[in-house]
């Protein structure tokens, strides 16, 4: 009963953590008429790139306020991410592998199967300070043609060599996010309604599971500049600090999918969110 009233009840943010939202900031909406929104990502400038998924297609959202497509023919690309050299990786769903776009032509497929065997649907990923790929691999729609034996989490090393599967008791494993010093991975497990923390311990080695938000599910997920974790459910996104407590609820006008930190200092919080794209002015950076 404890675990469920943490759940229900807001922990008071201390003096020191502050109000996280900007003061007198609301959610904007930035762009819309898109069919299904996701997989944010920030490069070096602070312009956002986001997916629209059936439309094939990936946008950005300069730090001008300028909308673009950036890419289209995307192998139904959904999780975005910037390697440590300023390169693109996505989740090619439709195309069932992980790749790289470079700023022209078509991606270079980065992996696409394991074990001789194809991918399910690679969803979302988060690049490590080393350069390793941590990516989930669930599987929403038919569920047909699905080699793998179940719905995983794998690790790419920086070199692109042998895939290996980190995590494999998670119902529907999908959004995933590691912390800056590449020592804590958060996986939230859909299928399970939990956020699992794992301790990596070395590359490609995970530790010390543990459930850190029971009965909370997420599509994707981001970290701020303090640790608090920011995860989508219906119709908001909530905020958790480094403890589980949850802090902040913020109100989305859609059912947000996914979110990033971006903008020129990155203090703006970016929220894909079905057929929009919205933001909303923080106090505190992206982590």
């Amino acid at each position: 009963m404890k675990q469920l009233l943490a759940l229900v009840f807001l922990a008071p943010l201390t003096a020191a953590q502050g109000d996280l939202v900007a003061s007198g900031a609301k959610v904007q909406r930035l762009a819309t008429g898109f069919r299904f929104t996701e997989g944010p990502a920030s490069d070096a400038k602070g312009d956002v790139y986001f997916t629209d998924i059936p439309n094939n297609r990936i946008h950005r959202w300069s730090v001008d306020g300028e909308l673009s497509t950036w890419r289209e023919d995307t192998g139904g690309a959904n999780g975005l991410y910037f390697d440590n050299k300023g390169r693109l990786l996505a989740c090619q769903g439709g195309a069932r592998r992980v790749s790289r776009f470079g700023p022209k032509g078509p991606a270079t497929a980065l992996v696409a199967a394991y074990d001789n065997r194809p991918l399910n649907s690679p969803n979302d990923l988060w690049v490590a300070p080393d350069g390793g790929v941590w990516f989930t691999d669930p599987r929403y729609g038919a569920q047909d043609d699905l080699q793998q034996g179940g719905l995983h989490v794998y690790w790419l090393p920086p070199d692109n060599s042998a895939l290996r599967r980190v995590i494999d008791d998670l119902v529907k494993p999908n959004g995933i996010r590691g912390t800056p010093d590449g020592k804590t991975l958060y996986v939230a497990d859909a299928g399970g309604r939990n956020i699992m923390r794992y301790r990596i311990s070395g590359p490609g080695r995970l530790a010390d599971r543990a459930v850190f938000i029971p009965g909370s599910g997420s599509d994707g997920m981001t970290l701020d500049e303090r640790g608090n974790l920011y995860l989508t459910t219906r119709g908001k996104v909530v905020i958790h600090d480094m403890e589980g407590r949850l802090v902040r609820r913020i109100d989305v006008p859609e059912s947000p999918t996914n979110v990033c930190f971006g903008g020129r200092d990155r203090r703006t919080l970016f929220i894909t969110a079905r057929t929009s794209l919205y933001s909303l002015r923080m106090r505190v950076m992206g982590g």
